[in-house]
């Protein structure tokens, strides 16, 4: 089976001594909705960055295939990563919308990838592509602002354009960096029961990561938890226990487990968690 994300012996240094990322290892199945756990610092954005083909690994580090295709290898981009990041969603924690265009046009900025570039740069848009980004504008529930500019919308409905925009570009998988972590609760809620029924729906795999410890719990079957830079676990998010999470967090962990949002939707139904590869938290 191809893996929808294979990340092997990935390291990266911004540093001299310190790694951002140190000799990860990561596979993720088609269909799987995984959570990546870890404090500030920890490397979950560097990681999904780097998945997505925006920056590369350190010279001779590793290896990142999307889908059965080169992202990077052995510190370099693959001539063709643009092709590659076509089939990549990425949502950005703060929604990467042009607030003084309309929300249909920075939807449909997902297709710049596969139209002609003096299109894109015009943002000359056929009738069915504009059909195509309303349509995904009311599967997220805005479409009534479809003619807005970005700007005026609230946070919560920025974020659910930004993931409409993945919905138009057809991703086949969907990278999220800390989507929710500048939304109110319900707005929160909102944005995570989206990503789970894409996940659902469309069978997409989708890497989600979290600051709010509760929220990966409940909508992720799997989490990956890093520290320093190392994957520390990687399993079932039922079985990481408050000892395992002060380990991972320190004190801070407490305040997190309780950080909820609101209401209790259906969590998602991914794929069968892989057994444990990796844990080295604490458990007693």
């Amino acid at each position: 089976m191809t893996h929808a994300i294979e990340v092997r012996g990935l390291s990266k240094s911004f540093r001299a001594d310190r790694k951002a990322l140190d000799d990860v290892t990561l596979h993720v199945a088609p269909g799987e909705m995984v959570a990546l756990l870890g404090a500030s610092g920890s490397g979950k954005s560097t990681l999904l960055r780097h998945v997505a083909g925006f920056v590369a690994g350190d010279t001779g580090s590793g290896e990142i295939l999307v889908n059965g295709r080169t992202v990077q290898r052995n510190g370099r981009l693959a001539r063709d990563v643009r092709k590659v990041r076509a089939e990549i969603g990425f949502v950005f924690q703060q929604f990467n919308l042009v607030g003084r265009l309309p929300v249909i046009t920075n939807v449909l900025v997902g297709l710049l990838t596969r139209v002609p570039k003096w299109r894109s740069l015009i943002r000359y848009f056929k009738a069915e592509e504009v059909q195509t980004g309303l349509d995904a504008l009311a599967q997220v529930g805005i479409d009534d602002y479809a003619f807005q500019r970005a700007s005026t919308l609230s946070g919560g409905q920025q974020q659910r354009a930004a993931i409409a925009r993945t919905l138009v570009q057809n991703a086949r998988v969907i990278l999220a960096d800390e989507p929710i972590a500048s939304l109110d609760p319900e707005s929160s809620r909102r944005v995570m029961s989206l990503l789970a029924q894409i996940n659902r729906t469309r069978k997409v795999a989708v890497v989600v990561s979290l600051h709010q410890v509760d929220v990966a719990m409940r909508y992720c079957p799997r989490v990956v938890a890093l520290r320093n830079g190392k994957v520390v676990y990687d399993g079932p998010s039922a079985a990481l226990t408050p000892k395992m999470l002060r380990d991972l967090y320190g004190t801070e962990a407490d305040e997190l487990l309780h950080d909820s949002v609101a209401d209790e939707p259906a969590p998602a139904e991914g794929l069968p968690v892989p057994a444990m590869v990796r844990m080295e938290l604490a458990t007693a």
